[in-house]
């Protein structure tokens, strides 16, 4: 079940994020910083969260694009260099792009067994389209098309950058409360005892609302895969686009990539169910062939 795997890299790497965030914090006072003889200072604190809780965000979406290229070994395009099916990726990504009115992006392909393709980058004029070769050997050019419409769809809509916003308020808004709440608990017990508790009661409210702000993340990221779904099928036909997900719907023993995990929510699928769905940065692909033969 390498999408359990998955989930559970996504939620240990928000986990491991906030502990961070938390002994960092806490060890530069960011309390002491926001109390005052009358209590919080709850403006200082907002300021000193929203500050934390977004700079992470902004700095992993910064290196998006230098990131994926690592970690999954995306080889570049050369439209002078390429060869016929490279240059047919590249062609494809162009008369696209030139359809949804956006800047080139760079177009790579990566080794790897699985079907799928992603998106990444900091802005519309730096993204990345990359797909994997699994894909170019197991889809047709129709099938292909639909991919590349939906995720320079994810483009055009500027989903990295809005993802990105919601990911740092999540973390800004579960940093404010778990102060909140730290600072109250260390209220209630003898001074000795009040700075341990607070450093204690801290952490453990960061790692528990990070897992709750993790659904909120998750819902918003199945919510764009619909409308990226219904910008592929306007860039590509309706047809290319539901033709794509019925390939990936019955390849129901997709391999998928590990060194993938951290742009799980990027690619344009990611098989999940059951009670962890409500993690899942995807919605399944029968949901989302209905949502696109239901569209006018």
């Amino acid at each position: 079940m390498t999408w359990i795997k998955r989930i559970g890299f996504f939620l240990l790497t928000n986990i491991l994020i906030m502990t961070t965030i938390s002994i960092v914090t806490t060890l530069l006072g960011s309390m002491g910083f926001s109390i005052r003889a009358y209590g919080l200072d709850l403006t200082r604190l907002i300021v000193f969260c929203l500050m934390w809780g977004m700079a992470g965000s902004f700095i992993s979406l910064l290196l998006s694009k230098m990131m994926a290229k690592w970690t999954m070994g995306v080889k570049v395009i050369d439209p002078k260099k390429a060869s016929a099916p490279e240059m047919d990726v590249y062609r494809r990504v162009q008369s696209l792009a030139q359809r949804a009115h956006l800047p080139m992006p760079e177009v790579g392909i990566y080794e790897s067994p699985e079907v799928n393709a992603f998106a990444t980058g900091p802005s519309k004029s730096s993204a990345l389209v990359a797909v994997s070769t699994g894909l170019l050997n197991r889809m047709n050019a129709q099938e292909l098309e639909g991919v590349l419409a939906h995720e320079l769809s994810h483009v055009a809509n500027g989903d990295m950058v809005t993802l990105t916003l919601i990911q740092g308020v999540v973390n800004s808004f579960a940093m404010f409360i778990s102060r909140i709440i730290a600072y109250v608990a260390s209220n209630a017990v003898k001074e000795e005892m009040a700075h341990i508790v607070r450093i204690v009661v801290t952490i453990v409210l960061d790692i528990a609302f990070s897992i709750l702000g993790s659904m909120a993340v998750a819902y918003f990221s199945r919510q764009r895969e619909f409308r990226a779904d219904a910008g592929g099928a306007k860039l590509a036909g309706r047809e290319s686009m539901i033709s794509a997900l019925e390939s990936l719907r019955q390849m129901v023993e997709m391999p998928e990539d590990p060194r993938g995990e951290a742009l799980a929510s990027f690619k344009i699928s990611s098989n999940k169910g059951g009670f962890l769905s409500l993690f899942a940065t995807h919605p399944a692909l029968e949901e989302r062939i209905l949502a696109l033969k239901q569209m006018r």
